[in-house]
C-alpha cells in the first residue's frame, strides 16, 4: 500500500514538473514583434499594447503584488520614473493578480505607473513568462523593452529586482541615442 502511495506521489510530482516546464512558451527575442495584449489596469480600465505605440514601453512581469522582491522591483522603477520618462518611455508591470490587488499595491508603494492584471496568464504565456504549477501559477520575473514601433528591443530574463530598473535604463539610453 505504501509503495503504491509513494509511486502515485512521484507520478503527480513528475506531472507537475512536466507541466511547469512546458508552460510559459518561448521568450520573444530582440527584433520580434511584441505579443499583443489587452488587459485591465489597477483601475479596471482596459489597456492595449497599441496605445503605447510611438513610445518606448518597459513591460515587466513579476510574480505577486506586495511580496518583498516585487515591492523592491516596483520601487526601483518608481524611483527611476523621471529618467525613464525623459526618454519618452512608459512602464507597465504585469502579474496574474487582479486589479483590486494591483490598486492596493500601487497605493501602498505610490507607484506612478500602470499595473496590468493578467488573471488568466495568457499574456505572460505569450511572453514566455508564465510559471504554472497546477495548483498555483505566477509570472516569471522577466522584463521586455519594446521600441516605439512595437518590436522587442531588449529582453531581461530572470531579472534581479534590485538591478532591473537600472539595467533597463542603461539600455534605454543606449538604444534611444542610436535611434
Amino acid at each position: 500500500m505504501i509503495v503504491w502511495l509513494l509511486l502515485a506521489f512521484v507520478i503527480v510530482v513528475l506531472l507537475l514538473l512536466w507541466r511547469a516546464a512546458r508552460t510559459g512558451g518561448r521568450l520573444p527575442v530582440p527584433g520580434d514583434t511584441a505579443p499583443q495584449f489587452s488587459l485591465p489596469d489597477q483601475d479596471g480600465k482596459l489597456r492595449r499594447d497599441a496605445e503605447f505605440r510611438g513610445r518606448w514601453l518597459v513591460l515587466y512581469f513579476y510574480p505577486r503584488d506586495d511580496t518583498p522582491g516585487c515591492a523592491e522591483q516596483a520601487a526601483r522603477f518608481r524611483d527611476a520614473m523621471a529618467e525613464i520618462e525623459s526618454f519618452g518611455a512608459v512602464v507597465c508591470g504585469v502579474s496574474v493578480d487582479d486589479s483590486a490587488s494591483h490598486a492596493r499595491f500601487a497605493a501602498k508603494f505610490r507607484l506612478p505607473f500602470t499595473l496590468l492584471a493578467d488573471r488568466d496568464g495568457n499574456t505572460a504565456a505569450r511572453y514566455g513568462s508564465l510559471r504554472d504549477l497546477g495548483v498555483v501559477r505566477f509570472a516569471r520575473r522577466n522584463t521586455f523593452l519594446v521600441d516605439p514601433q512595437g518590436k522587442v528591443a531588449s529582453v531581461y530574463a530572470g531579472v534581479n529586482p534590485a538591478r532591473n530598473a537600472q539595467d533597463v535604463l542603461a539600455d534605454l539610453k543606449r538604444l534611444a541615442a542610436a535611434a
